[in-house]
């Protein structure tokens, strides 16, 4: 029988001193990281790649650490390296890395990215140092909302890019914004990718099936005893009680937008 329990999933942003207006919600002050990241080690929790966990979760008696966590970053922000990465070497935690490839600096730089991105050889470093580099879509777009082919296009290149600079394909896949469709999860298992991560502040369960596993948002209002209780899966509906309410509003002016764009396909 698989192990069942359910497992918290971090999503985190940029790590910085002083982020731009941009990025500042979503943003984690360096020292506020280490701190976390001291408390996942005092409360012996045991970080895995999102490969990790889908892959015990896929297989039958599947074995997971007493006190499994992930810790995954999106978009690529400069601070991962210079502020993260020391810190998870120092405790020798795993974690994930979902790029949008066309945001980092360096020849498939598209200008989207919202601050200091990182470049190649950073990203490099930092899977050699044992982090998981997943995607993120080539241009971070609200995936549900593109036509077929601009969505294929946006995974294929995200895929190839970090294929051609890292020498392997990304397993794993976050949707930008957190959205995605059932059209859209078919997409990215059709690309290759094995696993991908929604949002949903919600503790991820192996119910939820691999293509829509939930995390958590770690943000820059995050203290100490907030942070505490996230892990511990304790008062995460009440936490985040303003966020599902948004998400619900918002996701019914998606649908909204779909049905019309399918009505304008329709007459063309």
């Amino acid at each position: 029988m698989s192990d069942d329990r359910p497992v918290p999933i971090l999503m985190y942003h940029s790590v910085a001193r002083l982020p731009n207006a941009a990025t500042h919600d979503l943003s984690v002050a360096p020292d506020a990281f280490a701190r976390q990241m001291e408390v996942l080690g005092e409360r012996g929790f045991t970080p895995l790649t999102t490969a990790q966990l889908a892959a015990a979760w896929r297989s039958p008696g599947g074995p997971l650490p007493d006190r499994p966590v992930l810790i995954t970053f999106d978009d690529g922000y400069e601070g991962v390296h210079r502020h993260a990465l020391p810190v998870l070497a120092r405790h020798g935690f795993a974690s994930t890395l979902f790029v949008s490839t066309g945001w980092l600096r360096g020849e498939h730089d598209t200008g989207g990215g919202l601050d200091l991105m990182l470049d190649w050889d950073q990203v490099r470093e930092l899977a050699a140092a044992g982090t998981e580099i997943g995607g993120h879509s080539h241009t971070h777009p609200e995936l549900d909302q593109l036509g077929d082919e601009e969505l294929r296009t946006e995974l294929a290149r995200c895929r190839d890019i970090v294929a051609d600079e890292l020498g392997a394909p990304p397993a794993s896949f976050a949707y930008p914004y957190g959205y995605s469709s059932r059209r859209v999860r078919g997409r990215v298992r059709e690309a290759g990718f094995a696993q991908s991560l929604a949002v949903g502040n919600r503790l991820a369960r192996r119910a939820q099936g691999p293509y829509a596993l939930r995390r958590v948002t770690v943000r820059r209002s995050t203290g100490d005893e907030e942070f505490e209780r996230l892990v511990e899966g304790r008062a995460i509906t009440r936490t985040f009680a303003r966020d599902h309410a948004l998400t619900k509003g918002y996701a019914v002016v998606r649908r909204a937008r779909q049905v019309r764009r399918k009505a304008i396909r329709s007459r063309v």
